[in-house]
């Protein structure tokens, strides 16, 4: 039986979500060794220190009542595929599997398509050929509109398969082109820069955010929390909406945490040096929702 998927919303209430286990994606040492500097992380994991954490997250989204579908080891990916949000994309239709620009992510789509079809959760289709398209540039503004961010990872060929595929559910696809930053080898999304925290909420990286994306947002009334400079690095701006206006951040961004709170925003934290600080990716790229609530 097909099971129920969409909602197209990052703030409306999180009802199911697709994760990968530390333990799963970094297996032992000797796998980490071989990967981490090739993937270019900034230290090798510690699997040990790795599980605790990644348990303290689970643990976060079981009390915001999330069902959870682990994704299984699979020897075909690597350590990066502990961020289950970039292989796919879900819409009302059902899953898009993306093409990773990262090359060295390109089995993640196939791992996650295997998953999902044991679960019964249904596929709207997948980017293909020279398209290149990963999750992590991809989030709605609204239920009918879907932003893409241009750049390394995410190509023009990719975006006009996206559009394709959401033709029939999504009024506007908003392009957004990205800066260059560090260069083609960094770990760099739209999602680097903006976090959906209600749906006239949201947190952004004010000095990396294009002109026109900061109006499209501001002329549907969205207000903007900015996250200071010293706190883009710790993945500040990186935070999972599990409902509106309620949300799950990597501890050591206290401003950041302040400035949320102050726009009436509940903050709960975890620890993440080994799961999100080494790899690049913080709460939202950890996960693969599945199933929201209408934003």
């Amino acid at each position: 039986m097909l099971q129920t998927v969409g909602g197209q919303s990052d703030v409306g209430k999180l009802r199911r979500v697709a994760v990968k286990h530390a333990r799963d994606a970094f297996g032992d040492a000797a796998a980490v060794d071989r990967q981490w500097r090739d993937l270019r992380y900034l230290a090798p994991p510690d699997v040990t220190a790795a599980t605790p954490e990644y348990e303290r997250f689970l643990a976060l989204l079981e009390a915001a009542g999330i069902e959870t579908l682990g994704l299984p080891p699979d020897e075909t990916v690597g350590l990066d595929s502990l961020y289950a949000r970039d292989a796919s994309i879900v819409c009302d239709r059902g899953v898009i599997l993306c093409n990773m620009g990262k090359p060295q992510r390109r089995t993640e789509p196939a791992a996650q398509e295997a998953a999902f079809r044991a679960a019964g959760i249904p596929i709207r289709g997948r980017i293909t050929g020279d398209g290149t398209v990963e999750g992590g540039d991809v989030c709605w503004i609204d239920e009918r509109t879907l932003a893409v961010g241009r750049g390394y990872r995410t190509n023009e060929a990719g975006i006009r398969q996206v559009r394709d595929l959401v033709r029939d559910c999504v009024d506007e696809v908003v392009v957004v082109p990205l800066p260059h930053w560090h260069g083609p080898e960094d770990v760099f999304h739209l999602m680097s820069i903006v976090s959906p925290i209600d749906r006239n909420l949201f947190l952004v990286y004010a000095p990396l955010m294009p002109v026109p994306f900061r109006e499209a947002l501001t002329s549907r009334s969205i207000e903007l929390v900015e996250v200071p400079d010293p706190e883009f690095a710790t993945l500040g701006c990186n935070v999972l909406a599990v409902a509106p206006r309620e949300v799950l951040m990597v501890a050591g961004n206290p401003e950041t945490r302040a400035r949320l709170e102050r726009a009436g925003v509940t903050v709960r934290e975890f620890a993440g040096r080994e799961i999100c600080l080494k790899g690049g990716g913080g709460p939202t790229c950890l996960t693969r929702p599945l199933t929201r609530d209408r934003g």
